[in-house]
């Protein structure tokens, strides 16, 4: 019963109107901002590496970099290997069509929502903190609702969804080496807690190291796989366009499934729009707001255009995938009928077609990163969450907010020890809820709020004509 209630409010929550919404505001503040996505791209690399307001000894914030990673950790997840392999099987190739859509337009809402985020953080005795709670109090005089968003934040991220990642983790674990997911899910917790205890600048510092590397090492493997099957590359793309348009006759009876679940698993992706990007974004100290939007703006692309695209090719050119309807179940294209509908085993046989063997433990290994530093980032949405609640009563940094960082920091540990022994479905049913009602609140303000957004844009490029 529990569960029939819990899938019902959730398919409300994302009805295709959500999914509408946010193609809307993408295309909305795309064409608002002039396309700054495409026309300020060499901004967006350079952003990343843009100087701080003081030296490094009297830094209030994170630098853009830090910033740009933290936010690249909690992008880059379970959803570049299992979403986009789910996404083919459900969507046939011409979902990833409507992926890279997605985050085309996507780039743009995230670059308004961290640029807002800059302009409306506050100081916090760690440093800078702030994020859609914090300009919709303060830009459109909703405290309420300001609040509302950061306890769901705190819900749906930090506690809810926490147990499903390391789920994954144990799950893969247990299929590749036969590890215990109790073993599992304290080792992934003890590595957490070494870094969370450190604060904001521990996070900074140990996504600045791994993400990038992790990112980057799946894509070059990624290049490799594809590389070895060179020759199925222009029968790929021509299967992704047919597919995107239903073309052929077996992708015309998928068609809305195609577009649906292209779109849908670009933005559980990327998460442009869901407000996790700006939480980071207001902690970056930078020279000017839009800054740090053009570097978030980029970070969109890194996760869908490079990681997820890594992901889709490496299954497509291998032919390791079966497409099913997504109403029925029925499989409607066999490339690899052992796999059945095993969505994850899509990527491991991608895997080990070139490198026999190695499928499971790479896959297994690179969930475990990916899980790890989403973790991370979670956990940084949570703690500024916890902190915004306390600056409304001016009770920043004081011996209560201590207090509640600390049991907040045991509960997320014991979420993961939890998630790791135990199925999660119906939690992350719950934690989707959290995170649609988080993209409903955001997007919405995030409209009302645009004109000031892109009053700082035309700021911005009026000193860059300047210089």
């Amino acid at each position: 019963m529990f569960e029939s209630i819990v899938s019902a409010v959730n398919n409300i929550v994302w009805s295709p109107l959500l999914v509408i919404l946010l193609i809307f505001a993408g295309l909305y503040f795309s064409f608002k901002t002039r396309f700054v996505q495409v026309r300020r791209f060499g901004l967006m690399v350079k952003s990343l590496f843009a100087g701080n307001t003081a030296d490094k000894k009297d830094r209030k914030g994170i630098t853009s970099f830090e910033a740009f990673c933290i936010a690249l950790s909690g992008r880059v997840g379970t959803g570049n290997i299992v979403g986009v392999a789910t996404a083919i099987a459900l969507g046939g190739p011409g979902a990833v069509f409507w992926m890279w859509i997605i985050a085309f337009f996507g780039a743009s809402t995230a670059f308004v929502e961290s640029t807002l985020a800059q302009m409306y953080k506050f100081h916090h005795d760690t440093g800078y903190r702030g994020g859609p709670a914090s300009y919709i109090q303060h830009g459109l005089k909703m405290k309420w609702l300001g609040i509302v968003f950061a306890v769901v934040t705190i819900l749906g991220y930090g506690i809810l969804l926490v147990t499903v990642q390391a789920n994954g983790v144990s799950s893969a674990m247990v299929n590749s080496y036969g590890t215990s997911p109790l073993l599992s899910g304290g080792v992934l917790a003890f590595i957490l807690a070494l870094v969370i205890i450190g604060g904001i600048k521990s996070i900074a510092k140990v996504a600045s190291l791994v993400t990038p590397f992790m990112a980057f090492g799946y894509i070059i493997l990624a290049l490799v796989i594809v590389g070895l099957n060179y020759e199925q590359i222009p029968s790929v793309f021509a299967s992704i366009i047919n597919g995107a348009f239903g073309i052929k006759p077996i992708a015309g009876g998928i068609l809305g499934s195609t577009i649906m679940m292209g779109v849908k698993r670009g933005i559980f992706s990327n998460e442009a729009g869901q407000g996790g990007g700006a939480i980071v974004s207001a902690s970056a100290e930078v020279t000017h707001p839009v800054r740090q939007g053009l570097a978030q703006s980029f970070s969109v692309y890194v996760d869908t255009l490079l990681v997820c695209s890594a992901t889709a090719f490496m299954i497509l050119c291998s032919g390791t995938y079966n497409i099913f309807d997504a109403k029925t179940g029925e499989m409607l294209v066999a490339n690899a009928p052992s796999l059945g509908n095993n969505y994850v085993g899509f990527t491991q046989a991608a895997v080990d077609s070139v490198l026999s063997g190695f499928g499971n433990q790479f896959v297994c290994l690179s969930l475990f990163f990916f899980v790890f530093t989403t973790l991370m980032a979670y956990y940084f949405y949570s703690e500024s969450s916890i902190m915004y609640i306390f600056s409304l009563k001016k009770g920043s940094g004081s011996g209560k907010e201590k207090a509640v960082l600390w049991i907040y920091r045991f509960l997320m540990l014991g979420a993961v020890v939890f998630g790791a022994v135990r199925e999660a479905n119906v939690i992350w049913q719950m934690g989707d809820i959290g995170v649609g009602l988080l993209a409903w609140i955001n997007v919405a303000a995030l409209l009302f709020l645009c004109p000031k957004a892109i009053k700082a844009l035309r700021d911005y490029e009026t000193h860059l004509k300047d210089e």
